[in-house]
């Protein structure tokens, strides 16, 4: 096990290298003028120059990529166009967004669309696998932007005054905050590494109210995050609960199965330690996908519900053409995808058993 994880990771390396490279060229072949694009009516010739000389625009390209990819290995993704600011620094602040808004779509998409496909599969051709299946194509059909302004609309507009008002937009309502952990903590003074990962998992607000018993704010911060978790969520959850079904339905066919019958054991013992745990094998291929897709577009449902993430931030930069925040972004973008399907392999030998990783 330890040498497939380590092999995993050494074949990484060049494909962080490559996707590093693709993006840092393509941001720059683009035809535009960063200088105009980011400064608009200030940017006369003698302020670009002073901005294509600050940001080595005015080196060649493989200059600029060695000394990016320098700045990379050291930690540094370099300082904003836009935003003037380290980028380390602003994804330190809005990934976290991201992150607790894909972890909760994903929940919602797994919980939902693996129930939904067991129904489908031990009632096949029954009216709540033609239900669930109906379900599933309509969550499949309906755009993001769709469904969260539908969402929006009736929970915070028609059911506004009702107990199943839902708000809309944000993460938290006026006037209540998640005291940061680095003040619960009276950590103030820290700097370096230990700082960084406080201050990331402090921005997850959720998890910073629930670890520091901050009751109220933990409940508005949950109900900020239905919405937008569930209009995230329906696509991977309609696809979830498809590849469930139909898994759990080829498993359900194999002699073991028949055997297990025959032997006179439950229907429940059957589908969930005999038929479910086997049929797990593309669903968590599946579910480790969509993790990486909800992280990395959650464009529409951040912009949407106004919520400051790595989706919005990113769309921001490429309109901007802030080379530096894209190619942050795209870094710790392909390390989370490396890093799921790696936590994904792994897990099919717990899985399967006749799977050995080594």
């Amino acid at each position: 096990m330890l040498r497939f994880i380590a092999r995993r990771l050494l074949l990484s390396v060049p494909v962080l290298f490559g996707i590093v490279l693709l993006v840092f060229v393509l941001s720059r072949v683009i035809p535009s003028d960063p200088c105009r694009t980011a400064l608009g009516e200030r940017a006369t010739p003698q302020i670009c120059d002073a901005f294509i000389h600050r940001y080595g625009l005015d080196q060649p390209i493989y200059q600029q990529f060695v000394g990016y990819f320098g700045q990379i290995l050291r930690g540094d993704f370099g300082e904003s166009i836009r935003y003037g600011r380290p980028v380390a620094q602003i994804l330190v602040e809005r990934l976290p967004v991201t992150v607790e808004l894909t972890l909760y779509a994903l929940l919602f998409a797994s919980v939902v669309g693996i129930g939904l496909g067991i129904i489908a599969a031990t009632r096949r051709n029954s009216p709540f696998d033609v239900g669930t299946m109906m379900i599933a194509n309509l969550g499949v059909s309906i755009p993001v932007f769709v469904l969260g302004l539908a969402f929006a609309w009736l929970f915070a507009v028609v059911l506004r005054h009702t107990p199943l008002s839902l708000p809309s937009s944000g993460r938290l309502s006026p006037g209540l905050d998640v005291i940061p952990l680095a003040q619960v903590w009276g950590l103030q003074a820290m700097q370096g590494p230990p700082r960084v990962i406080i201050d990331f998992v402090g921005n997850i607000y959720t998890f910073s109210a629930l670890i520091t018993g901050q009751w109220k704010a933990l409940g508005d911060a949950l109900r900020h995050m239905i919405l937008p978790a569930i209009a995230l969520g329906t696509i991977p959850m309609a696809i979830i609960a498809r590849m469930t079904r139909s898994s759990l339905l080829d498993v359900l066919g194999l002699d073991y199965v028949r055997t297990a019958r025959a032997k006179g054991l439950s229907e429940r013992v059957i589908v969930i330690r005999h038929g479910l745990r086997n049929a797990l094998l593309p669903v968590v291929t599946i579910i480790g996908l969509q993790l990486g897709l909800l992280l990395s577009g959650a464009v529409l449902t951040e912009t949407i519900f106004n919520l400051a993430g790595l989706g919005l931030t990113l769309t921001q930069s490429v309109l901007g053409r802030d080379y530096i925040v894209i190619q942050g972004v795209t870094v710790v973008t392909a390390i989370a995808y490396l890093v799921i399907n790696l936590v994904v392999d792994v897990s099919y030998a717990y899985l399967d058993p006749r799977i050995r990783l080594s």
